[in-house]
């Protein structure tokens, strides 16, 4: 281990054992990796219409989707959720993007002492309308439209913010199920603590940039949760889950640890980049996460045999994860929209270890 990652790994302690010190310390994790000095200082046309670049989302979920966690084995199916009876679901239009919004109650849907391993998202994509298609033209072929999900976070002000989840590309002339990892919007979900439904959106957009894999894109249809459409396949929400009595993972915390009865273990601890004032409109995904911190007591050696100037034995990081991130960045006048991996940011296994 570099002095560089030494160092990062330091401060992450830090960070997640002494919640006092979370925002400053974090912010100075990450303005460590972006080689930045403070937060760039941004205005507000830098936020307006903002539009995140594919090759940026690509990277963005790629890295994602090597981060996340391995799904644990025996997942038993928990339920599979069809939407509200009579919510509408909504289809918007814009000059290059189609949008459909969708609405799931979880409230009780999700067993207690349980804990939710992975959530797909199944949509249903209607036979091609070749009326739907443009005209023929002599453009480069277009095969595929780009379909991507967001989950819909409702402000206290009533404005609402997405976050990206899962993006893939669509065969344009195929038909039948396709399946989104949403897992990562049931986690927001849980952690937002509302008593209100699950909000997502789906984004159908060309392959490419241009105005022709624009109009290729509208010819995709999805069946919606309107109970007027009569075409096959309402979309589900499919949840898997674990009985943590039975699959509870070793070296996590259980809820003693909360009271400081427990030996060494790693705890749940939440950072949400939309409520610390300096990320919240810098970094544009992911909207927070799971980081984990190390909790709990370490059995002490008897004092013989300990070497002289070593200290107590105290529970702290032994394995650390990446976080892939979308911020802004300030180059110059201009302000453009980068995605990055973040290294020793998600706790992976919390060991005893002797200070000094």
């Amino acid at each position: 281990m570099d002095l560089r990652c030494a160092w990062m790994l330091c401060v992450l302690c830090l960070v997640l054992s002494v919640q006092a010190f979370t925002q400053e310390a974090l912010k100075e994790v990450v303005l460590k990796q972006l080689g930045l000095s403070e937060v760039p200082k941004l205005h507000k046309r830098d936020l307006e219409n903002l539009v995140i670049p594919d090759h940026v989302k690509n990277k963005y979920m790629s890295l994602l989707k090597r981060q996340r966690v391995k799904r644990r084995a025996l997942p038993s199916l928990a339920g599979i959720l069809r939407g509200i009876p009579g919510h509408t679901g909504e289809v918007l239009y814009s000059d290059t993007t189609t949008r459909q919004k969708l609405m799931f109650d979880m409230e009780g849907r999700i067993p207690k002492n349980s804990e939710v391993t992975m959530a797909e998202l199944k949509l249903f994509k209607k036979p091609l309308d070749r009326a739907n298609l443009p005209a023929k033209q002599s453009h480069r072929p277009v095969s595929n439209a780009r379909v991507s999900v967001y989950w819909v976070q409702r402000q206290h002000d009533g404005t609402n913010r997405t976050s990206l989840i899962d993006s893939r590309l669509v065969p344009i002339r195929e038909s039948g199920w396709k399946s989104f990892d949403v897992t990562q919007a049931v986690h927001y979900w849980l952690r937002s603590r509302r008593r209100e439904p699950m909000f997502l959106e789906v984004w159908i957009e060309g392959e490419r940039a241009g105005s022709h894999a624009s109009e290729m894109a509208r010819a995709v249809r999805f069946t919606s949760q309107d109970p007027r459409d009569k075409a096959l396949g309402k979309p589900e929400l499919v949840l898997y889950t674990l009985n943590l009595d039975d699959y509870g993972s070793p070296g996590d915390c259980r809820e003693e640890a909360a009271m400081g009865k427990s030996t060494c273990c790693r705890q749940k601890h939440y950072i949400s980049f939309r409520e610390l004032p300096w990320a919240q409109h810098w970094i544009l995904e992911p909207a927070g996460f799971q980081a984990y911190r190390c909790s709990g007591s370490c059995l002490q050696p008897p004092r013989s045999p300990r070497r002289p100037g070593s200290g107590q034995r105290s529970c702290a990081v032994a394995g650390s994860s990446a976080l892939p991130i979308i911020y802004l960045a300030k180059r110059g006048n201009h302000t453009e929209i980068e995605a990055a991996e973040f290294p020793n940011m998600v706790v992976e296994r919390c060991s005893c270890g002797t200070d000094g």
